[in-house]
C-alpha cells in the first residue's frame, strides 16, 4: 500500500500552528464548543478562531454539528489520535 503523501501534508498543515494545538487540546477537554467559546478560550479573535478551526476540519481533525444558530465542534477519531501522538513527542 501507499503512502498518499498529499493527504498527509493536508493533516499537518492543520496543525501547523501553536494556536491550532491550543484548540485541538481545548476542543479534547470540552466536546462540543462553539467559535465563540473558542475563540474566548485562546484569547483571539472570532475571525482567527474561526480560520483555525477551518484548517483544522479541512485536515480532518475536527468536525462540526450545526445546533440551531451554533455550530459545535468535536475531535475526529483521527484528531484523537494525532493529540495523542504530539503529547507522546513533547
Amino acid at each position: 500500500m501507499s503512502i498518499n503523501w498529499r493527504k498527509i501534508e493536508t493533516i499537518t498543515k492543520g496543525v501547523a500552528s501553536h494556536r491550532r494545538l491550543e484548540i485541538l487540546e481545548i476542543v479534547n477537554k470540552k466536546p462540543e464548543l462553539s467559535v465563540e467559546e473558542i475563540s474566548e478560550a485562546i484569547k483571539t479573535n472570532f475571525a482567527n478562531a474561526s480560520g483555525h478551526i477551518n484548517r483544522l476540519v479541512i485536515g480532518g481533525l475536527i468536525m462540526k454539528r450545526h445546533d440551531g444558530n451554533f455550530v459545535r465542534h468535536k475531535l475526529t477519531d483521527r484528531g484523537v489520535t494525532f493529540l495523542k501522538f504530539l503529547k507522546t513527542i513533547e
